[in-house]
């Protein structure tokens, strides 16, 4: 694949060294020579360009946080199960050829030099984007990728190949690191936390236990495995995200960007599956995800229903309430209420119930920590006669429907390309039609504006056409129904 650096960060950094001046919406000129710690930089700029860009919207419209606005159709495709062949093309580009490409050289500049902390970073980073690149289109090209003019058509790998290879190439990471703990010298070159490689490790402990609970409906399953990570209990204790954003052209938050200053918030307005969730259950995350509509109120509508000429034609995006994304709000690559909903699955799996319990009560403290909320709040709602308790005397099923269903509250807003794919491995929260007598407002529903025959969603998207076009070994699904590999046995 050939090389395209995520140039805002590199020029930038070339200039000042200061995180706090990052551009990473434009792509100025590259600089004629370049280091692990500017390369560095440059795939974490990829990877969050597209996590709060276009994994953040599709995600937020998949997971039904949000839906089309009546008055604009820029994402119609998206609301009615429609994309095409072309919707992929920048972001596959921007991952492939720009984050993972960086990550390459810096794979390579670290083994040459010794420098296991660079060369851990650097691991954890690919194998967090590879995950995402097999969950949202399913096999990928991997083990023949990234060799330059060498090969321009690598062949794609079985998911879950790259799965158990990504697992071995962190275990090794740690494993180098541990043996020679070489502390990064890439400093505030990384935007994430600055060569903190206690952080590091956290990460990689917690994104292996991602891996692993992805596996946990297929024959790849491994209970010793993720036993093993929640005995050593060392996860996450800080936020993965980037906030090097200011206000300012090009410096904001890449969906505040776009969708907010570039198309005057027209498009996305609130999904009644999720605000309608939040409402029922007096959860004061409603008025932190959502911002109100112009006469103060919270209102949403039906997913996809604002495609439809009836009943809100011609009313405007600002009548409804719309997602409360702020010019220099973070973008999560992981955050710590994941991380606690993660330990709680595992728990109720391969653990006790009263483990489950509780770290899926610090999962719902956290996420109102996140959101800047009291946790007193919180406390009311997972008290044993609040709307959130848990119950520890359940069936694994119920317990995890529990678990699914707050995960996907709390990531509202923080990783919505991670609900989404939550939302396909699981289930929860439960999917029906709007029209079923089980419905009740709050609940996943159909899209009302789908192309799909009924009862079927997205299970994943095309490949890029620009890369089926130029790799021959890369054939284009036949559709949108095509099962990633954890959701195939």
């Amino acid at each position: 694949m050939k090389k395209l650096i995520n140039l805002l960060f590199i020029s930038l950094l070339a200039l000042t060294s200061c995180s706090d001046d990052l551009d990473i919406n434009t792509d100025p000129n590259t600089p004629q020579e370049i280091n692990k710690g500017l390369a560095l930089s440059a795939a974490q700029g990829s990877i969050t360009t597209i996590m709060g860009g276009e994994f953040f919207n599709l995600g937020g419209m998949y997971a039904q946080f949000y839906t089309q606005a009546p008055s604009a159709g820029q994402y119609e495709a998206i609301d009615q199960y429609n994309l095409d062949t072309d919707y992929a093309n920048r972001l596959w580009t921007e991952l492939y050829a720009g984050a993972l490409n960086d990550l390459e050289f810096v794979l390579n500049e670290s083994n040459e030099q010794g420098d296991t902390g660079t060369y851990l970073i650097a691991t954890c980073l690919k194998a967090y984007t590879m995950q995402y690149l097999v969950d949202v289109f399913g096999d990928v090209p991997y083990s023949e990728a990234f060799q330059g003019s060498d090969n321009i058509s690598p062949s794609t790998d079985p998911g879950e190949e790259i799965y158990l290879d990504l697992l071995s190439k962190v275990d090794e990471a740690l494993a180098a690191y541990e043996e020679s703990p070489m502390n990064s010298d890439v400093g505030q070159q990384d935007l994430i936390f600055t060569a903190d490689m206690d952080n590091w490790v956290q990460f990689a402990n917690t994104l292996k236990l991602k891996l692993y609970l992805r596996m946990s409906n297929t024959s790849q399953a491994n209970s010793a495995a993720v036993t093993s990570l929640l005995n050593e209990g060392n996860f996450l204790s800080e936020n993965v995200s980037f906030t090097a954003f200011t206000d300012a052209t090009s410096k904001r938050n890449p969906y505040y960007e776009v969708q907010i200053q570039e198309l005057g918030d027209v498009n996305d307005v609130a999904s009644n599956s999720l605000l309608e969730f939040y409402a029922r259950n007096d959860d004061p995350r409603l008025e932190a995800v959502f911002k109100p509509n112009t006469e103060g109120e919270y209102i949403g509508i039906e997913q996809g229903i604002g495609i439809l000429a009836e009943p809100y034609g011609g009313y405007q995006a600002q009548e409804f309430a719309r997602p409360d994304i702020q010019p220099t709000t973070p973008v999560y690559l992981m955050s710590l209420p994941e991380s606690s909903f993660l330990q709680a699955e595992a728990y109720a799996r391969y653990g006790s119930s009263e483990q489950a319990q509780q770290k899926y009560e610090e999962g719902v403290m956290r996420s109102f920590e996140l959101y800047g909320l009291s946790t007193a709040d919180a406390m009311d709602l997972i008290n044993a006669d609040g709307a959130y308790a848990f119950d520890a005397t359940a069936e694994l099923e119920d317990q995890l429907e529990t678990i699914m269903n707050q995960k996907w509250a709390g990531l509202a807003n923080v990783n919505n390309i991670e609900a989404w794919i939550e939302t396909r491995r699981t289930g929860y929260p439960l999917l029906v039609d709007a029209q079923d007598p089980a419905y009740e407002e709050g609940r996943r529903i159909y899209s009302l504006a789908s192309v799909l025959p009924g009862g079927q969603i997205p299970s994943s998207i095309y490949y890029p056409d620009n890369e089926v076009q130029r790799n021959s070994n890369l054939t284009q699904k036949p559709n949108l129904l095509q099962e990633v590999w954890w959701n195939q046995d």
